[in-house]
């Protein structure tokens, strides 16, 4: 019996995860030509995400980011908004479930740049990167480390 409840149990929390992927959807907006972005929409969709990609402009990119709250600092190729959140770039399905499951008080989340290794960006030679948790004011935290 016990190993019935931890077997039921095991199985609640790991499909937590993929519940809070299933109730929403990630918008995305991104370059109509830009290959790494199109394999993130799918690793997003992989993970159990439905995602909503508006090809779009650069200059209408640019203002998004802005309005966001994105920085050159802090920006990469493309950008998406669920629950209240912006992600920025590639920033891995568990670290945004994680976000979702948390949710801190910040404006989102980000990886700067396009390191390979991170989902759409996949490559031979994969190297650490940070996925940083943006704060209302303006500052940064790590909230995940990869590689």
């Amino acid at each position: 019996m016990l190993r019935f409840v931890l077997t039921l149990v095991a199985a609640l929390v790991l499909g937590a995860g993929s519940a809070l992927a299933a109730g929403e959807t990630v918008e995305v907006w991104k370059s109509p030509t830009c290959g790494c972005c199109g394999a993130w929409v799918k690793h997003l969709q992989a993970s159990g995400f439905t995602v909503k990609a508006n090809n779009t402009e650069p200059a209408l990119l640019r203002q998004i980011k802005r309005q966001a709250g994105i920085g050159k600092d802090l920006a990469s190729c493309h950008t998406g908004k669920i629950g209240g959140y912006i992600v920025e770039g590639h920033v891995p399905a568990a670290d945004v479930k994680r976000l979702l499951a948390e949710k801190p008080d910040a404006i989102g989340l980000t990886v700067p740049g396009m390191p390979i290794g991170s989902p759409g960006m996949e490559g031979p030679d994969p190297e650490p990167y940070d996925v940083l948790l943006i704060k209302r004011d303006g500052t940064t935290e790590v909230f995940a480390h990869h590689g």
